[in-house]
This record gives structure tokens, sequence and C-alpha cells, in this order.
């Protein structure tokens, strides 16, 4: 999500000189310090540039940021992909070439309130892009060529309730894949597994074009902890989905959030989040070290100490790293269309990184057949 507005932005703004533009994150203290810290390399690097800062935590720290001698202005959140706001002339925002995936933003805000996360304060509530909206922003890409387009939001399965008739959405992606039957691939960003609806069940278990790459907002493995983070899940909801897709399509690979060291979680409550991972194959692990955020009811629990939150991080992150590591020796030998980037590498329907040949297109679909593994990727 942070990409796609990231690249609005960059658009909407290129005729402006002597301009910097930090578009930040709150979702952890770490995401917050990188902020203050790329604030400074900016001002560093351009000493007489003007320097102003939008995003989540200009929000959250707006306070703290603003106070900084490097920032000469704040531009709000919800705000910020308005020209108004920056007193630039609108203009007609063009497909970005930067990336050969096209992130499509769906859905904005959040109407939860799990007790660890400020994103709400930083993004407000829900609100979805209608379903026209969105195939008119995904038409610009398809018609210059691009092959795989993501879908992103910050709650990305409740798009759709704010809308007339309140759909699903099952009922957005069947839409794209009915209006754009020559796009080859769709894929879903990070998804709530309690929200999936009955149709969007039956796209990821079996329509080709929809990616067998499903990301769960899962965050922990034992019950007590995800009650206590108010997640609307309990371990074996996230079970009995996995289980049920994967009957029905056996090559989805699972990724999943994993916070670490949650507040008040004990050695038995880790356990269940490290063995989570074998149960479920998460073989794309986000892991975050838990970070108690402004005034959020987290940060009012029994705080673990830092040095047993690192432990278990780098506990969990071996163990997505152990499973990893079966599932891509498994995928050695057998043929893959992968979409090629600039970096040299691509990535596979599953989200497999692969290292490509240097003649390879970038942005397009490359058929290989990986023969070993090489730093982690299959070559």
């Amino acid at each position: 999500m942070n990409l796609s507005e990231s690249e609005s932005l960059r658009a909407m703004l290129a005729g402006e000189d002597d301009l910097v533009v930090v578009n930040s994150c709150a979702v952890t203290s770490e995401a917050v310090r990188q902020t203050r810290q790329a604030i400074r390399r900016a001002r560093k690097a351009r000493p007489n540039a003007r320097l102003l800062v939008t995003g989540c935590a200009a929000e959250v720290e707006r306070s703290a940021l603003g106070s900084m001698h490097e920032v000469d202005g704040l531009i709000a959140n919800a705000a910020k992909l308005d020209p108004r706001a920056w007193n630039v002339a609108p203009a007609a925002l063009a497909a970005s070439a930067t990336h050969t995936r096209a992130f499509i933003v769906v859905q904005n805000g959040c109407d939860h309130a799990c007790t660890f996360c400020v994103i709400p304060q930083g993004r407000g509530p829900s609100r979805s892009v209608p379903i026209e909206g969105v195939l008119s922003d995904i038409a610009v890409h398809v018609d210059l060529g691009t092959r795989e387009v993501v879908l992103t939001g910050v709650d990305l399965t409740s798009w759709g309730h704010d809308l007339p008739g309140a759909p699903r959405l099952g009922t957005l992606v069947k839409a794209i894949l009915t209006r754009f039957p020559s796009l080859p691939r769709l894929r879903l960003s990070s998804v709530d597994g309690v929200e999936i609806d009955p149709l969007l069940f039956d796209l990821i278990a079996s329509e080709d074009r929809l990616m067998p790459h499903l990301h769960l907002s899962l965050q922990h493995g034992n019950d007590l902890i995800l009650k206590r983070m108010k997640r609307r899940h309990l371990r074996r909801d996230a079970v009995g989905l996995v289980n049920a897709l994967k009957a029905r399509r056996p090559d989805l690979a699972i990724g999943a959030d994993l916070i670490a060291g949650f507040p008040t979680e004990d050695e038995a409550a880790h356990q269940d989040n490290v063995s989570i991972i074998a149960e479920l194959r998460i073989v794309h692990g986000h892991v975050f070290p838990y970070s108690p955020r402004p005034g959020t009811p987290a940060a009012r629990m029994p705080q673990v100490d830092p040095a047993t939150i690192k432990a278990r991080a780098a506990e969990l992150r071996a163990a997505v790293s152990a499973q990893r590591s079966q599932w891509l020796t498994a995928l050695v030998g057998k043929p893959l269309s992968v979409l090629a980037e600039r970096d040299g590498t691509g990535h596979a329907p599953n989200f497999a990184r692969v290292a490509l040949p240097p003649a390879a297109p970038a942005g397009e679909l490359v058929s290989i057949t990986p023969t070993r593994i090489v730093e982690g990727l299959l070559a």
C-alpha cells in the first residue's frame, strides 16, 4: 500500500523543484525510528530543499516529528493524495513504470480495535473504493501491458462494507477477473482470514489466475494472546481455513504476520506461536518484535523484556526459515512461470523468488525450471 501511495505522490509532485517528501510509517517503534533517520538523511543530502512529512507517523507522532528542525511541515495522512494539500496543480496520474506489478489500493483505514495497533489513529475508519473505480485504475495498467495486479489495503478483506449493498471482496475479485480476461495474474496482499467470504474462498481455491499465495494477518498462535490482542479469530480458525484451502489447492503458499513478545506472553504461549508455523506450513513469514505504540491498550499491559522479545523473534524467524527451506527444496525441478523484476530476479505464482537469466525482460512472464537453491533463491 505504501508503495502504491508513494508512486502516486511521486507522479503528482513530479513538477515540483527542491521538494523532498517522507511518506512515513508508524506500525512499530522501529518504523518511526527509521522515519526520523530518513528525515535526517534527506535533510543532509538536500539542505536547501523543502522537506515535508506525511503518512501514519505524521499523524501518530505529529508533535515529535513536527518539532524536528529538519522538517518544514506536515501533510495530513488523509489528504496526502489531494493536490490541494500540497498547493500543486491537479494532474492526471499516469501508471507507474517503477514496478513490474501494479499495486491497486482498494481500501483504506480500519474499523477494528486490535490492542497493539495504531493504524486506525493514522488512517481513520475503513473506506472502500467502488468497483468501477477499481476497474478503471486497473484498466490503465492492463492497457500498458502489466502482467500482474496486486490488490492492497489496510484491511483488504473488509472491502465493500461501506458501499451500497455491502458487497464482499469476492465480488470485487470476480469482477476484475471477468472484466480483464487477458490479465494473467491477480494477487491479494495481507488478508484477515475470518473475513474471507464464500465466493472469495472458492476463487482462492480454484481460480488459476488468482495467485496461490495467501498472506494471513495471523499475529499469534496462542488463543489467550489472540484474545488479549482483540483479534477476531482463534488458532483453530486459522488452521481450519488453511487446511480447507489446501485440500482444494495443494500448491497454495501460506504467509503470515506474527508478533513476538506480546505483553503477558509466557514461554508456553511463545511455543504456541512457534508451533503454528509448522502446522500452517508458513513459508512467507513477517515477524514483528512487539513494541508498545502510543495510546494503545497493549502499551498498558505487563510487558515482556526486550531481550526476551528479540530472542523469541529470532526463534520465530528460524522456524519460518526451516519451513521455507523445505518448501523451496520441493520446488526444485518443477516448471514455474516467473514474473521478471528489474533486479534479475522474479516471483513465481506462489511468490517464491527466483534468480533469472540476464536476458529476462522485466515485466514479462518467463518459464523456468529451477535446478538448485542459491542464497535462498531458486535458480
